[in-house]
């Protein structure tokens, strides 16, 4: 087995892989199957916004939660009992839709639920990769799952879109609620040392909240990054996610739109592999250098729609993407204690999200008074200041690949 795949040679880092790439497959399917589902329903993008919202609110809402909670018990059992819930949500959810007995209601609340199952698998899940592979592995075991997660956001979406193109979103929302159930077997086979638990008694949760939020600010590079990914993911998401269908449909078609995103997770599959061959001496480094190239695909889409280049510019940012995201997390694995891993990962989580919702309220108002050009090309601008914000931090440009000792 060549090196770049020699955290397979560990069999519970086999089961986390495994139980996260069954999940991602399944979840690529749930929002094109809950999308046509509240559609068939309502004919309304106002319910599918409040839909949507509720999960996301919920989300946040138990980040911090859901990261004491993965610092105190094991963190398989979290993502087994996380996978329990989400599978009761989507499961109950499929069987209203097949019924023709579903509502918004239903729709809000089992949106909400799953949503807040999420927020404990998160954490959990991030923070117990280093506890499958020995340290010297981290790279390549992030590597490998990062492979996985965007091989199975492919093949998941393609899969789900035939599957309720011909048989309805009921039964999209059926196979998701089973990728749960099969996922939480998958974790409960993870075997694993516990995380050492420093203090001899157990703090109260806001307690260990604060012990969370002392590691978060300790060390700058963390915040920076997290601070400037506030206003990255902003503009992605709220930005790109939402201008992209919008200028598709006026100029390059909604055809393209599709392969365009197509490519940016093709990039990261490549990135991914990039990874696994190149070794740098700060990787924190070269991946927030990269975020700079986000801004190469909103410009071509003011400057030059030409398909060609959209698609060229969108593997690109995938491709740097990636670089950021295995470095970010190493980086995370390496310097944090392993017991207070997941309650960093949460306050990361939550910077990183807090600004989408907010982002996907304003990108409607802001392009309607300045333009869709004009939005698209802030956004670009938004990606060339963060990383520039992030690169005048020494502590980003000068941290290196090797672990913390252990305190």
């Amino acid at each position: 087995m060549g090196a770049s795949f020699a955290p397979l040679a560990h069999p519970s880092f086999r089961w986390l892989l495994a139980g996260r790439f069954t999940t991602i497959a399944g979840n690529a399917m749930a929002p094109i199957a809950l999308a046509f589902a509240v559609l068939d329903l309502t004919s309304s993008i106002t319910s599918l916004g409040i839909v949507v919202a509720a999960r996301s609110l919920t989300n946040v809402v138990f980040l911090l939660w859901g990261g004491v909670v993965a610092d105190r018990l094991p963190r398989h059992l979290v993502l087994a009992g996380s996978c329990a819930v989400s599978f009761a949500s989507q499961a109950l959810i499929a069987v209203l839709v097949l019924t023709g007995t579903a509502s918004v209601t239903w729709f809000v609340v089992l949106s909400a639920v799953n949503g807040m199952s999420s927020a404990f698998s998160l954490p959990a899940s991030a923070a117990l990769v280093p506890q499958t592979v020995p340290a010297d592995l981290r790279l390549q075991a992030n590597a490998l799952l990062r492979l996985g997660l965007n091989s199975a956001r492919i093949g998941g979406a393609a899969l789900g879109g035939l599957l309720i193109a011909f048989t309805g979103p009921g039964w999209g929302l059926a196979v998701d609620a089973l990728s749960f159930a099969l996922a939480g077997v998958f974790f409960a086979f993870v075997r694993v040392p516990a995380a050492r638990v420093a203090a001899e008694h157990k703090p109260s949760v806001l307690g260990e909240l604060k012990v969370g939020w002392t590691e978060f600010v300790s060390r700058q590079w963390v915040w920076v990054v997290v601070v400037a990914f506030t206003f990255v993911n902003a503009a992605l998401v709220g930005g790109v996610m939402v201008l992209g269908p919008v200028l598709a449909d006026t100029t390059f078609g909604r055809e393209m739109w599709g392969l365009v995103l197509a490519a940016q997770t093709a990039g990261m599959v490549a990135g991914a592999f990039v990874v696994m061959r190149i070794k740098v001496r700060r990787p924190l480094l070269l991946g927030v250098a990269c975020v700079a190239g986000f801004a190469l695909l909103p410009v071509a889409m003011v400057v030059h729609p030409a398909p060609w280049l959209l698609l060229l510019t969108s593997f690109a940012s995938g491709l740097g993407l990636e670089q950021f995201g295995v470095a970010w997390e190493v980086a995370l694995q390496h310097h944090v204690p392993a017991d207070r891993l997941a309650r960093v990962y949460s306050y990361d989580m939550l910077g990183s999200f807090v600004a989408i919702p907010l982002a996907q309220l304003a990108i409607g108002p802001v392009s309607h008074a300045f333009g869709t050009s004009a939005a698209l090309l802030g956004c670009a601008a938004i990606y060339l200041l963060a990383t520039a914000g992030m690169l005048a931090s020494r502590s980003v440009r000068s941290l290196e690949n090797v672990p913390e000792p252990v305190r």
